[in-house]
């Protein structure tokens, strides 16, 4: 059993943006991190339009697309 508390939790995205093959998320503790849109075909095959319809969940424990039915979990990303 571990007694460090699990950070990913805590973990919430404040800003989002694209560039032509990545994900960027600003988190809130100042953080940034950027994954491949490789990673997630609907993402990759969506416009721009698209992309930046976008809702944060929870206060940025997720991220929400409506338009392709996508949902990424911020922690699940580290």
């Amino acid at each position: 059993m571990s007694t460090l508390p699990n950070k990913q939790e805590n973990v919430l995205a404040s800003k989002l943006w694209f560039s032509k093959d990545m994900l960027y998320i600003l988190l809130q503790d100042g953080r940034e991190i950027g994954v491949p849109l490789l990673w997630f075909p609907r993402l990759r095959k969506a416009t721009m339009d698209q992309l930046n319809e976008l809702r944060l969940l929870g206060n940025g424990v997720g991220i929400h697309w409506e338009s392709i039915d996508e949902d990424i979990s911020v922690a699940a990303l580290l």
